[in-house]
């Protein structure tokens, strides 16, 4: 089992291309389910049959396991079984009957257009080369809707500054190019002209972004500094970068963008993602209504 567990990562990794991120929760997924078959007698990936899936699952939710969390290991169980049954480690594919429960989706707080530009002033430190990176943070992730991670990896060629627009290496290594607005281009200048040039140093190569030491900027360094901003922003909710991207996404569409604009913006594969990702504000439904219903 050991052996299929590093051909997997290894396909994972070179021939899918997957995050870090992604091939850590996948390869754990399965390491617990392979512990659970080994105790029942199991010594082979072949030995994986769909009542032995269907037990862990069971486990799990018998002590308490989230229903998102359920229903992210059996997609995980169900993508090892397909790649074992491709590769010829198992006869039949067990998995692709294996159903997951309905996760329990949780929006996260979005802020109001007012509390929004509030936080893009708030606590602004444009005197100094860490005020100045920070406000271009928040900028670019309200601007933008990109995540935490698309945003760190950005190099300074990546911005197309004479069309205001960035180009994005997002999930799977899918490229697109995303606009940003005036104000976001603003801060861009003023990090790149007088902020950007007092933290770099050797290390520093073409990162957009630089932490205090001149290396790229880390991903929890980018929480703290949208927790901190937002906190500052008496009566708005607690949120961190991906409640800046829900937050764009909602005003966006508040705003008349169509969903598909969205998805294509936000770089969801699956236009149903984007349904769940972003929800439109009441008033604005009452406002299409007494628009086009006949008796509204």
């Amino acid at each position: 089992m050991r052996v299929a567990v590093d051909a997997y990562e290894r396909h994972l990794r070179l021939e899918v291309n997957r995050s870090p991120h992604t091939i850590r929760a996948y390869l754990g997924d399965v390491a617990g389910f392979l512990e659970h078959l080994g105790k029942l007698g199991g010594r082979d990936v072949s030995d994986i049959e769909l009542a032995t899936l269907r037990g862990w699952l069971a486990i799990q939710r018998n002590a308490g396991v989230a229903r998102t969390t359920l229903a992210r290991r059996a997609a995980s169980l169900r993508t090892f079984t397909a790649w074992a049954h491709r590769t010829g480690r198992i006869a039949t594919d067990p998995g692709a009957l294996l159903a997951s429960p309905r996760p329990h989706r949780s929006l996260p707080p979005v802020l109001r257009a007012d509390e929004a530009a509030a936080v893009m002033e708030a606590d602004d430190e444009t005197l100094t080369a860490i005020g100045r990176r920070d406000r271009l943070v928040v900028e670019l992730l309200y601007a933008t809707g990109i995540r935490v991670a698309e945003l760190v990896g950005l190099d300074i060629d990546d911005v197309d500054r004479s069309r205001r627009v960035v180009r994005v290496l997002g999930k799977g290594a899918k490229e697109r190019t995303v606009p940003y607005g005036l104000a976001a281009e603003r801060a861009l200048a003023d990090w790149l002209q007088a902020g950007r040039p007092d933290v770099a140093n050797e290390v520093s190569g073409p990162a957009l972004l630089l932490g205090a030491r001149g290396g790229r900027l880390d991903p929890r360094a980018v929480r703290t500094i949208v927790h901190r901003r937002v906190a500052a922003v008496p009566g708005a909710p607690d949120l961190g970068p991906h409640g800046l991207r829900h937050s764009a996404a909602t005003h966006l569409l508040d705003g008349g963008a169509d969903l598909r604009t969205v998805q294509e913006l936000l770089g969801h594969a699956s236009l149903a993602t984007t349904q769940i990702y972003t929800h439109v504000s009441v008033e604005r439904l009452r406002q299409t209504y007494a628009r086009a219903h006949p008796r509204a």
